[in-house]
């Protein structure tokens, strides 16, 4: 063999065995690992093995309490049983290396098995079982299937450090809208939070409540325009700043006014929209005013919808002010909802049909506040929504006799 054609001298077939070694593992940097998300890694790591490889894959992955669950198939062929005690998986993971063996698959076909563990950053996530019946894997092979398991891993990593940072902007954004504040016990009331996904990890929908004085409590829905970690420090700016101008107990559209004036004077700040209602068990009446909000609606008795026509003022940070207020009766047996536009929006659509979707729904009859909101939630398949969510309702508790 020339010393000038690339190949190097070695056994009959070495270079063809190594050339499609290189190209299977060109392959799988392509396949493997193209969402951050631990379960479609797996299930492309399963695929690419079966189609290049094996007549069978599973992939197995270890929780943090210890125990393994098979996460992804691919192949017809007969796998081993499910991840126990000595089995080839575990014994893999404790090895920390692959093993290789023959095995006989249910039927009596003999088969040629490799584990390898999902082994990455001195951390084992999980193993890879490999089967081909009747012939065993080359050193290549097995080499391309040892690749394939770590390239996953590496991805596996990533995906679990994504998760643990999503869940800590969750728990930011739970912690910043929290549950509303402490209204009066005249109010039976409910709550929901549900963000968007986790490509938006925190925003700018939020509500709160403020105890006023006489019984009446202050109920705020607001909504900072855009989404990340600026919109959410924004909300809890204007939320911070509305319980201090809602202390002084002024009418709802005053306190927009004095909002608006406040924030203006701050352009760093982004716009906002607001909807106030201050309810008033005693005298069983509603105060409204809205800065670029969507109404609320209201469930009658019949749990029929009607939405409130409130008014609606520009939205806070413009300084133009011009917030007007309007007054509404509402009884024990009616339940204000309050929500951000996530809850109705649908991309495409124009907004008076969405709103005509809710004042079009019939949800049960005699349903206590909680079991509406959730009501509403899933009848506008809220948790599946192109924007972040926030729902407050409220309903006057009846008094006793």
């Amino acid at each position: 063999m020339s010393e000038h054609d690339g190949r190097s001298a070695g056994p009959p077939g070495e270079y063809e065995a190594l050339l499609a070694r290189l190209r299977r593992m060109e392959a799988a940097a392509e396949q493997i690992g193209t969402r951050l998300d631990e379960t479609t890694t797996c299930e492309e790591l399963a695929g690419f093995l079966f189609r290049t490889l094996c007549d069978a894959v599973a992939v197995e992955l270890r929780a943090d309490d210890g125990s393994l669950s098979r996460v992804a198939v691919a192949g017809a062929a007969g796998l081993p049983a499910a991840p126990a005690d000595g089995s080839p998986s575990v014994r893999a993971m404790d090895g920390g290396h692959p093993l290789s063996e023959w095995v006989v698959l249910s039927g009596g076909t003999p088969a040629h098995l490799v584990s390898v563990p999902l082994l990455a950053r001195d951390r084992v996530y999980g193993a890879v079982l490999a089967v081909r019946t009747r012939r065993g894997f080359s050193d290549h092979e097995t080499a391309t299937i040892h690749f394939a398991a770590r390239l996953a891993a590496v991805h596996l990593g990533h995906a679990r450090e994504l998760a643990a940072t999503e869940d800590t902007a969750m728990n930011l954004q739970r912690a910043l809208v929290s549950e509303p504040g402490r209204p009066h016990p005249n109010l039976e009331m409910a709550s929901r939070y549900l963000p968007v996904g986790s490509g938006a990890l925190v925003g700018g929908d939020w509500f709160e409540t403020v105890r006023l004085h006489f019984g009446r409590t202050l109920l705020v829905v607001g909504d900072v325009m855009g989404h990340g970690l600026d919109a959410a420090v924004d909300m809890n700016a204007y939320r911070s700043t509305l319980r201090d101008v809602a202390s002084t107990d002024l009418a709802p559209h005053r306190v927009l006014r004095q909002l608006d004036a406040l924030v203006a004077e701050d352009p760093a700040r982004r716009p906002a929209t607001c909807l106030l209602v201050r309810m008033d068990p005693t005298r069983g009446v509603a105060d409204f005013a809205s800065a670029g909000h969507l109404p609320p609606a209201i469930f009658g008795a019949d749990s029929s919808a009607a939405l409130v026509d409130v008014p609606v003022g520009p939205p806070l940070g413009t300084g133009v002010g011009g917030y007007e207020g309007v007054t509404r009766a509402i009884t024990t047996e009616e339940t204000l909802l309050m929500f951000t536009d996530g809850l109705v929006e649908r991309r495409g659509e124009d907004i008076d049909v969405s709103l005509a979707r809710l004042a079009g729904l019939r949800l049960p009859v005699g349903a206590a506040v909680e079991e509406l909101v959730d009501a509403v939630v899933d009848a506008l398949d809220a948790r599946h929504a192109e924007d972040d969510v926030a729902v407050l309702a409220a309903r006057i508790r009846p008094r006793r006799p």
